[in-house]
């Protein structure tokens, strides 16, 4: 992808979202989506994930994100949008 195509979105996922197969999870469906990216845990507990590509398939991984229908219990997420850097390949776990 090349920088200034498509978006990036980075979410924080707050709740009981470590050590449960979230990560897992949210590469498996990123992958799905065709988006690149990262799922990391943070020393505070939650989750963020950073994830490129199609506008509409970041805003279907929000949506999926905060459906409940996750590993563990996701109690809020915080997100912000900016553009795409471009320099990200495959989708990671951290």
């Amino acid at each position: 992808m090349a920088a200034g195509e498509g978006v990036r979105l980075t979410a924080w996922v707050r709740g009981k979202v470590q050590g449960v197969g979230f990560r897992w999870w949210t590469r498996a469906r990123a992958l799905e989506l065709g988006l690149v990216g990262s799922a990391g845990n943070l020393r505070d507990g939650r989750v963020e994930v950073v994830a490129e590509g199609d506008k509409a398939a970041c805003e279907r991984l929000l949506e999926l994100l905060r459906s409940g229908d996750t590993p563990g219990r996701v109690d809020g997420v915080t997100e912000r949008w900016d553009v795409a850097r471009g320099n990200v390949e495959g989708f990671v776990e951290r």
